[in-house]
């Protein structure tokens, strides 16, 4: 089962990914935002822009979820993994409601991709001085 985990929540990743584009298109039709309009009323900019930032943070941790996972442990990567995935979704519940409260969680998520990263770094490293040993 800890091996599964970075395969776990990746394909929770991508239904919360699925759930920020309902959203969006939810919020389309409450506020009459027509496509390919992304302005008029605040209360569907900010899930427009929920949808745009988990998109765009996702492009960096997937491949940082996979390359900890291979290359330093898949448990640590799956729980790093984890927080980062709960840190999104607080943020997309906390900048709905009110984008100036989405500070704590969007630096949550950071750190959990910055704790990948130091996996990612520190393994690959690892392996190349592996294969580099006399």
């Amino acid at each position: 089962m800890t091996s599964q985990l970075p395969a776990i929540v990746t394909v929770l990743t991508l239904i919360l990914l699925f759930a920020t584009l309902t959203m969006v298109g939810r919020a389309r039709s409450r506020y009459g935002i027509k496509a390919p309009a992304v302005s008029g009323d605040p209360a569907f900019e900010r899930v427009w822009r929920v949808q745009m930032n988990t998109l765009e943070s996702a492009v960096m941790f997937i491949p940082a979820l996979w390359l900890a996972s291979q290359y330093a442990d898949p448990l640590w990567a799956g729980i790093a993994g984890l927080v980062w995935l709960a840190a999104r979704v607080w943020y997309a519940m906390a900048y709905s409601r009110d984008a100036s409260r989405r500070g704590p969680a969007f630096i949550l998520s950071l750190a959990a991709w910055a704790a990948l990263m130091v996996m990612s770094a520190g393994g690959i490293g690892m392996a190349i001085m592996e294969n580099n040993a006399p």
